[in-house]
């Protein structure tokens, strides 16, 4: 029975025209001998029962060897940096499937199946050692991804060398990532003949064909190119303060194909990676997480700018905000009623200047209110009485000149 088996299996390896055959490799004598001694013992066995029986006992050693193997791994790279013994401890599973997969197809070697069935058995099994392989690759990428980053902290005050290395290496391990996973599925829909023979005839064809597909796969390109030329220029990073769309935020998260900016108030805003290349937009942490913060106060012409000056740089100085660079107290602008004082005052970053800037606004009104209180705005009339006065209650109408 294997014997016949063996023989179809034999000729398979015929060329079409029947004249020739391929050379049995020394080796599969040994093969040979074990089939032949495996028939003798279990000719009462029918041959599905058998098959089941050898892969289960190959299957069975695959695992024993994988976990042999993997102490012994986990054992050598115990001395290693943290790279070597992430991806030993993290390719457990994909490295155990791989030692499956290869007991499975030396059982399907040696089992008592068709022609058709071993085509088809190992046919799956070539697709299966495909995934590891893709699988293995994204987590390596992965593991070296996030220990190379553990180098950078994006909580510290000065995080702008942190995001721009981040920001890159994110994009980039997306990227790649998204390339490993098409050329696994590439090259398992072209280990199916017929897939393969459609893909050479789109090929010869062209035209049409190509442009439809793509027309239809522009958007997913156009994101992918946006992401790689995002790495490479950075117009944002991650955690950068931007104002986009008219809301103020931080970029929480870059993918493949969109950016999440997390606004102040906790809503999330989507947008198109490739919205950045083609949008303008505020970017307030693009060399630099310092801010120079302003505000603008109007008071009467009445009030002493010099007290105005030495107040706000005393409120600035006593805060814990400033970082020391930059105070500034100007009259910009002249009103009908007010004048405009505009006060400058810079912070480590987009969420210190706003709240230095409210700092600045409560203690600085505080003050105005108890020493100056007549320099508060306000609308000035002057009485023009006509005729002579006659008492006290006998003022007669007069005219309100606004100044």
């Amino acid at each position: 029975m294997l014997h016949e088996v063996g023989a179809s299996k034999a000729g398979a390896n015929k060329c079409q025209n029947g004249l020739f055959l391929v050379a049995p490799h020394p080796s599969s004598h040994g093969m040979h001998n074990v089939i032949d001694e495996i028939e003798a013992r279990a000719t009462w066995m029918p041959d599905w029962v058998l098959s089941l029986l050898i892969i289960g006992t190959m299957l069975a050693i695959g695992f024993a060897a994988h976990r042999l193997i993997f102490n012994g791994l986990t054992r050598i790279v115990a001395s290693r940096d943290l790279f070597w013994r992430s991806l030993v401890a993290r390719t457990e599973k994909p490295l155990r499937l791989l030692f499956l997969v290869t007991a499975s197809a030396f059982a399907v070697t040696i089992s008592p199946l068709t022609v058709t069935q071993t085509m088809v058995v190992r046919h799956l099994l070539l697709i299966a050692f495909i995934i590891v392989l893709a699988w293995m690759a994204k987590t390596a990428l992965h593991i070296w991804t996030t220990v190379y980053l553990r180098r950078y902290k994006l909580d510290a005050e000065d995080n702008l060398l942190a995001r721009k290395h981040v920001t890159q290496s994110r994009i980039m391990e997306r990227t790649a990532g998204f390339l490993i996973i098409g050329m696994a599925v590439a090259t398992s829909l072209m280990s199916f003949d017929a897939v393969r023979q459609y893909g050479v005839s789109l090929l010869a064809s062209a035209g049409v064909a190509g442009i439809v597909l793509g027309l239809a796969l522009q958007p997913v390109l156009k994101n992918v190119f946006a992401g790689i030329q995002l790495a490479i220029t950075q117009p944002i990073r991650i955690d950068d303060a931007l104002l986009v769309e008219g809301e103020w935020g931080n970029v929480e998260e870059i993918t493949s194909t969109y950016v999440v900016v997390k606004i102040w108030d906790w809503r999330r805003l989507i947008l198109p990676l490739s919205y950045f290349i083609e949008h303008p937009f505020q970017n307030w942490t693009r060399e630099s997480a310092s801010l120079i913060g302003t505000v603008m106060i109007y008071l009467d012409y009445t009030v002493p700018v010099d007290a105005v000056r030495k107040k706000v740089e005393e409120i600035v100085a006593q805060s814990r905000i400033w970082d020391r660079q930059v105070i500034n107290v100007a009259v910009t602008d002249f009103r009908e009623q007010t004048m405009e004082i505009r006060i400058l005052a810079s912070a480590p970053n987009a969420g210190k200047a706003f709240d230095l800037r409210c700092e600045i606004r409560e203690k600085l009104i505080g003050f105005i209110q108890s020493d100056y209180p007549s320099s508060l705005p306000r609308f000035r009339t002057d009485l023009e009485q006509n005729g002579s006065k006659t008492g006290k209650n006998d003022v007669q109408p007069g005219i309100y000149h606004a100044l």
